[in-house]
């Protein structure tokens, strides 16, 4: 095989095995907060109610109501903080833009220093800054990537973030409720589903994010099977208390 026939295959080699996940999407965060949310929140919350010795219709009423309130909440919180994002970025874009129309040199100017900055060789700098500001949407591309470090074309969706939210808090808030629903009268079944969930949803997370998915695992375990133990003591309390 000759050289070039080396290097393409190489080259293709290369290309095929070096891709990147989509991490600006506006679905993943939310997703994976509102599936954990969801768990962590409504498993304390029952665990806090059935700790006051009540029934287990009572507990049903308080998990479904816990999962409506809480996918809600997420759902209207995850859409106005990203539109508040997006509403930012979006004036940002239109400052730059003003100011490549009215002081198109200047721009152009601040452009190639950035780039010697960098390491390139002010002519070359000079030169490169000159070709990409000939299209001005281009130009406030480059811009906002290399001043603001966004990319105008892949802006997070609001009402992706918040339908993603909103399925993923009340999938993860309806595991501790599932068993009740299902007939069971003790709270063991429905922590041992809740639990096992959590490990599962750190596992998953690991999966995406490369991390060690037993460590991720166990740590969503630990801090989920942390916040029920705790609000069941106080359920208890106040239930010996206020009975």
């Amino acid at each position: 095989m000759s050289i070039i026939d080396t290097e393409a295959a190489l080259h293709e080699a290369h290309r095929d095995n070096h891709t990147h996940r989509d991490v600006n999407g506006g679905w993943l965060r939310p997703a994976v907060f509102g599936a954990m949310d969801g768990l962590v929140s409504n498993l304390a919350l029952i665990t806090g109610v059935a700790g006051g010795s009540v029934a287990p219709g009572t507990i049903v009423l308080t998990g479904l109501a816990g999962l409506a309130a809480g996918a809600f909440s997420m759902a209207a919180g995850e859409y106005t903080s990203v539109a508040s994002q997006r509403e930012l970025v979006q004036a940002e874009l239109d400052v730059e833009r003003r100011e490549l129309r009215k002081h198109p040199k200047d721009e152009e100017k601040e452009l190639a220093a950035l780039y010697v900055s960098r390491g390139v060789e002010s002519g070359l700098a000079r030169e490169v800054a000159r070709q990409l500001s000939k299209d001005p949407e281009q130009a406030l591309e480059i811009h906002a990537r290399e001043e603001l470090g966004i990319d105008p074309g892949d802006l997070p969706s609001p009402t992706v973030a918040a339908v993603s939210s909103f399925g993923s808090f009340a999938l993860g808030a309806l595991l501790p409720v599932l068993p009740y629903l299902l007939g069971a009268t003790a709270l063991w079944p429905a922590l041992v589903l809740a639990l096992l969930g959590l490990f599962l949803c750190g596992a998953v997370v690991a999966k995406v994010t490369a991390r060690s998915w037993w460590f991720s695992g166990l740590r969503q375990l630990a801090l989920g099977g942390a916040a029920a133990g705790v609000t069941y003591v106080l359920g208890n309390l106040f239930g010996t208390a206020l009975g």
